[in-house]
């Protein structure tokens, strides 16, 4: 069952940049949001460097969410059976490569590059949110 806010995805469909980047408006605005709130607050502070390392976290998660939405867009529209080690792989390499970013430059920008950590928490917090609350709602209809 579909509701009107979820996008119908059709099986010999091309996956797109541009459908990935539609269909997660709602993300990148959040992102782009608390990247903003990020530098008012901790621009205050006089902690620019902070403010910058956690809105890269913020960036980086939404680098890594938007490149999940397209790869499992890809999946779909394919209408090919992966297999579960063909799937464990390519999440394993994707983390692996977004683990490795996070903590060159978390080491890079010492103490302050620590807060690049944090964003990306922040970021997988409110996407667990934006992507829980609806399937909550749609659980919840008789």
């Amino acid at each position: 069952m579909t509701t009107p806010n979820q996008p119908v995805i059709n099986p010999g469909e091309r996956a797109s940049i541009g459908r990935v980047l539609n269909d997660q408006r709602k993300a990148i605005l959040v992102a782009l949001g608390l990247a903003v709130a990020v530098f008012w607050i901790a621009g205050q502070m006089g902690e620019w460097t902070l403010a910058g390392c956690i809105a890269g976290g913020i960036g980086l998660g939404l680098v890594n969410h938007l490149a999940t939405e397209y790869w499992l867009l890809r999946i779909i529209t394919s209408g090919e059976e992966r297999t579960r080690s063909e799937m464990v792989f390519a999440t394993v390499a994707r983390l692996t490569v977004l683990t490795a970013v996070a903590v060159t430059i978390a080491v890079v920008f010492w103490p302050d590059g620590i807060g690049l950590l944090l964003g990306l928490a922040l970021f997988r917090l409110l996407a667990l949110v934006m992507t829980s609350v609806p399937l909550l709602k749609e659980l919840k209809k008789p």
